[in-house]
């Protein structure tokens, strides 16, 4: 479904050799001021629970070396080779592995300068201290890790009017729900329609990086997103926002993190 999208629009993004994802140019964007040069050309690169791959391609396009992604779903990862071979990328260059998030350190058996994760990560994962563990254990000393995310302020609200609906602060239990659609767009047919989220508050995050041994070294909380989940949302040059006059209120979050060298 994702990988036929227009959403992802596969078939441009491999056309053209030059695109990176709005999603990674976003992400790029919090993580250059703590890069050497503002860049990671020349650095190893792991993205996190990676999907169809077409961000783990982009930060490969950036010029990061040795670029593994990491998923759950031995379906997502066929796409994400496909991708990456239809865009260039010769064996080696790319390494998809599958594996649970929170324990990629016991698959992926070395370390890397750079870890990344991005939009609609952590709400899957039921807790956070493993995650964070294995996150420390694979970046090199002097390594970073970025993590960019729907703020969790949004899984409070009912979407279509902002009032609150769930749980805002973490430890309240899993959240169920029925949902037979996807956040891209075009017609599908869903089998397994249950989903299963997590809320995890802005503390929990940042607590359990810190705990993990890694020294944070900023937190953002911004007002515009890379997808559109709310009735009314503008496109702007720099992600979907809230419109003119709408309460202002954060939409992604942040956080830059560090192994001490």
């Amino acid at each position: 479904m994702h990988a036929a999208s227009r959403f992802y629009d596969v078939d441009g993004f491999v056309a053209d050799p030059h695109r990176i994802s709005d999603v990674v140019r976003r992400d790029l964007a919090v993580l250059s001021p703590h890069l050497p040069g503002g860049s990671v050309r020349g650095a190893s690169l792991l993205h996190l629970q990676c999907h169809i791959g077409t961000d783990t391609v982009s930060w490969w396009r950036l010029g990061a070396r040795d670029v593994h992604g990491l998923d759950f779903s031995p379906n997502s990862l066929r796409h994400a080779r496909g991708i990456a071979a239809r865009a260039g990328a010769t064996p080696g260059t790319i390494t998809f592995v599958e594996g649970d998030a929170r324990f990629a350190s016991r698959v992926i058996r070395r370390r890397f300068d750079v870890v990344v994760t991005s939009t609609g990560t952590i709400v899957w994962l039921p807790g956070l201290r493993e995650w964070a563990r294995s996150i420390a254990e694979l970046l090199e000393p002097g390594g970073v890790f970025m993590i960019r995310d729907d703020h969790p302020l949004l899984g409070a609200l009912d979407y279509s009017s902002l009032t609150i609906a769930e749980d805002y602060l973490s430890g309240g239990g899993e959240n169920v729900y029925e949902a037979a659609g996807s956040y891209t767009d075009g017609p599908a047919t869903i089998a397994h329609t249950t989903n299963h989220e997590w809320r995890h508050d802005l503390s929990e995050v940042v607590t359990a990086l810190r705990d993990a041994g890694l020294a944070i070294e900023a937190l953002g909380e911004h007002s515009v997103m890379d997808w559109a989940p709310i009735e009314g949302m503008v496109a702007t040059p720099d992600g979907w926002a809230l419109p003119e006059g709408s309460p202002r209120i954060p939409l992604t979050f942040s956080v830059v993190a560090r192994r001490p060298a």
